[in-house]
């Protein structure tokens, strides 16, 4: 058996990642199954079930000692599984508002301090799209990022933004501006950004709400700033606050208006 003084930490990652293996394959697992899979002694195996026990990511079977998945797990689940359901519901709203529109739909959420794309869909104008998924994207400087900081309070939007990069001559630099198109975004239910992140792009977005009419995610329609004038950035607010009531919809919001149509 290996020594647990010297397990670096790495190691331990690794070890509790294997304890939880366990308990998801084997249900319920004793401390002594535990340290002969692993390798150790019985009391460091007992010291990395606690750890987890602590967090909540196992608890034990009080009749049989032994210890099971606990209901931690549910709440890390859940942050994965929310994110799937945003693109699996979304998908084929944003096809068809892609198709609509010609121009480029994308859904993003709120991660790590940045808007993180989840998925896109090119329209038919979009020629060659730029591929935002899997990128995060500065919040401040972004119709999507704006929809995002609208579902903060200011003070959760100053600890989260504790400085405004400047991008283009465009981008928002202000603390005071940034809130106050934030108010606007709130009062009209979209965001617009033209040539903040760069010259020459265009967005219009709007929020995706869950059943806690709580802002998840924002879609968006972007397009080069040339073809989204200010009369087609009019035209396009409509379909895309619709788009976006409608995912709403498939999520469980029971706010005003929701689209009721289905593919």
């Amino acid at each position: 058996m290996s020594n647990s003084g010297s397990a670096s930490p790495v190691q331990s990652v690794d070890r509790a990642v294997t304890v939880l293996e366990m308990l998801a394959r084997d249900g319920e697992v004793g401390v002594t199954e535990i340290a002969t899979e692993l390798g150790v002694h019985k009391s460091t195996a007992f010291r990395l079930v606690s750890a987890l026990e602590t967090r909540g990511l196992v608890e034990q079977n009080a009749e049989r000692g032994k210890y099971r998945l606990g209901v931690g797990i549910l709440r890390l689940a859940s942050a994965t599984t929310a994110r799937l359901d945003v693109v699996q519901e979304a998908r084929p709203v944003c096809r068809r508002l892609a198709a609509d529109t010609g121009e480029t739909v994308n859904i993003a959420i709120l991660s790590d301090k940045a808007a993180l794309y989840l998925d896109q869909v090119a329209g038919s104008s979009a020629l060659q799209p730029w591929n935002w998924v899997g990128q995060r994207i500065p919040l401040h400087a972004t119709s999507n990022g704006k929809v995002l900081l609208s579902g903060l309070e200011p003070g959760e939007v100053d600890a989260l933004l504790p400085s405004l990069r400047s991008y283009t001559p465009e981008t928002i630099t202000s603390r005071g501006r940034l809130h106050k198109k934030l108010d606007e975004v709130r009062e009209r239910g979209y965001a617009v950004a033209v040539d903040e992140l760069e010259v020459g792009l265009t967005a219009v977005a709007a929020p995706v709400r869950n059943t806690a009419n709580e802002v998840v995610a924002s879609m968006s329609v972007s397009g080069p700033s040339f073809r989204l004038t200010e009369e087609r950035r009019a035209e396009l607010v409509g379909p895309v606050v619709d788009a976006a009531r409608e995912v709403s919809g498939r999520l469980g919001w029971s706010g005003p208006e929701v689209q009721s149509r289905r593919e």
